[in-house]
């Protein structure tokens, strides 16, 4: 097994603190910032960033559906971090200044990929569907916080 490692970044005409303020508020803005990948959202504890645990499903290929459970931290400033009770899926967010009034936020997510032929294909094409799926949220973060 390798990890796996799907990466994408964008930059927002936004302060920071207001686009991670954004991202932790996941009793609020976050649903609406999840495309349509996305179902069965739930925050099963806090709304907050740091010690927030929130359920959502995430169908990443037609064939493909990860039923997540996510506990939230934030293990340093700037940065959330979602680690997935069922799986070895971690997705950490980071959000520092970009320019004047700007920000740069990086989304990487890892998980332990497969082993043999179905892990050659896995590490070959989820990073680029998982990269293509968190523009969309990133692009969705933008329009909401560039209001």
């Amino acid at each position: 097994m390798a990890q796996v490692e799907a990466t994408t970044e964008r930059v927002v005409a936004a302060d920071a603190e207001k686009v991670f303020d954004a991202l932790a508020d996941y009793s609020g803005t976050r649903q609406k910032l999840l495309p349509e990948h996305f179902s069965e959202y739930e925050v099963r504890e806090g709304g907050d960033g740091e010690g927030t645990v929130v359920h959502w499903k995430l169908q990443a290929t037609s064939k493909r559906v990860r039923d997540c459970l996510l506990e939230v931290s934030e293990p340093s400033d700037g940065e959330l971090v979602e680690k997935d009770r069922n799986s070895s899926m971690v997705t950490t967010w980071r959000v520092t200044p970009a320019g004047e009034g700007g920000s740069r936020v990086v989304v990487t997510t890892t998980w332990q990929g497969a082993g043999g032929v179905g892990g050659f294909f896995e590490r070959t094409f989820a990073p680029k569907g998982l990269g293509r799926i968190y523009d969309a949220v990133l692009e969705r973060l933008a329009a909401e916080v560039e209001k």
